[in-house]
């Protein structure tokens, strides 16, 4: 669940409306992502690699874009830096496992989890004034235990990219929720 990572400081009342027109694109990008990746299997052939690297490049977007939205609100983005610096890396990461087979792109993807499941976490917990950031905080949490499972799973016979998909659908239900409770607090429910 890689790509929750927000963290902004001082931000106006537009933030939620920005996060969650943006969380409802995570969703959306997420759902369709797993469905692709499942559907591919776990063959490292150019569709699937494709995948596995347009996965942290999105996240590397989405960043982008929430660090423009916290500067029009005035606010601050250190977390949102560190995000995209995790998913570049992970970007890299990917592009190279891939050539050495299931196992170590598992390793990569959970090294890229833990990491930024621990990130996650952090800045939902710093934004929860806003509203809606419990199932970011949740989703940190359950990202870094993913992340070890992967690179346990790595190790084993069932080494899968399969559970890749899972672990993404997930974590756009995720946004989906959050997306949901900023729209809840933002009409005061």
């Amino acid at each position: 669940m890689p790509t929750e990572c927000t963290l902004v400081s001082g931000t106006s009342a537009t933030a939620p409306v920005t996060l969650r027109k943006l969380y409802f694109l995570r969703f959306a990008f997420a759902a369709v992502w797993a469905a692709l990746l499942f559907a591919a299997g776990d063959t490292l052939g150019p569709a699937g690699v494709t995948l596995l690297v347009v996965y942290p490049l999105f996240d590397v977007a989405a960043a982008i874009i929430d660090i423009r939205s916290a500067r029009a609100d005035g606010g601050t983005a250190p977390a949102l830096y560190v995000n995209i610096a995790i998913s570049s890396l992970a970007v890299v990461g990917l592009a190279v496992a891939a050539t050495s087979g299931v196992p170590a792109v598992l390793r990569v993807w959970g090294v890229w989890a833990i990491t930024s499941g621990i990130v996650q976490l952090v800045a939902g917990a710093t934004r929860r004034k806003l509203g809606g950031q419990w199932a970011m905080i949740v989703s940190g949490a359950i990202s870094t235990v993913a992340g070890a499972s992967f690179f346990e799973q790595a190790g084993g016979d069932d080494a899968s990219l399969r559970s890749l998909a899972g672990y993404a659908f997930l974590g756009g239900v995720f946004f989906l929720v959050s997306a949901l409770r900023l729209n809840r607090a933002r009409h005061g429910a």
